[in-house]
């Protein structure tokens, strides 16, 4: 019954590696793993997949060891959970005052259907199937893409249509 009531209060809160080593590491590795999905998952069509899903934990799990090398304590994994949401909420806040940083982390849209006519190079190169766009283009009350002026795949991933008048 005692090795239920002693506690290891030192292991649980007091660091073994020390923070800037963490912060540094945090930093990095958040900044490989942005630039990376930046690269690699840019559109969504609707929502995340499973296979996006699966990329995110996996890279979690690989990552995890970068970011805190053989630690125990609460306290170093909290500092990196910090240090990692500062990073993002950083890179938000810079988005916002610098427009041409926004630009640069999430890319410019791209036109998929242009006065009509659907764009196959633009599709093929996002990997845009035409029942994809299709689907996309009856969320938003269009059944031709005839009726669409302009559909552009935007940086979050998301379709944006514009119908023509008239």
């Amino acid at each position: 019954m005692h090795w239920l009531l002693s506690i290891d209060w030192e292991s649980i809160f007091v660091p073994t590696v020390a923070l800037a080593e963490l912060a540094v590491r945090a930093i990095l590795l958040y900044a490989i793993i942005f630039v990376l999905m930046r690269l690699v998952l840019r559109r969504q069509l609707g929502g995340i997949a499973p296979s996006d899903i699966l990329v995110i934990v996996l890279i979690s799990e690989v990552a995890g060891n970068g970011f805190v090398p053989e630690t125990r304590s609460i306290s170093e994994s909290a500092f990196v959970v910090l240090v990692i949401l500062m990073c993002s909420y950083s890179i938000e806040w810079l988005q916002f005052r610098i427009p041409a940083l926004e630009r640069l982390t999430r890319g410019p849209k791209l036109k998929l259907i242009d006065d009509g006519r659907m764009l196959y190079r633009n599709m093929r190169r996002e990997y845009v199937t035409e029942s994809e766009l299709m689907a996309q283009l009856r969320e938003n009350g269009v059944d031709d893409c005839s009726q669409v002026k302009v559909a552009c795949l935007e940086a979050d991933g998301r379709i944006s249509v514009i119908k023509k008048s008239g």
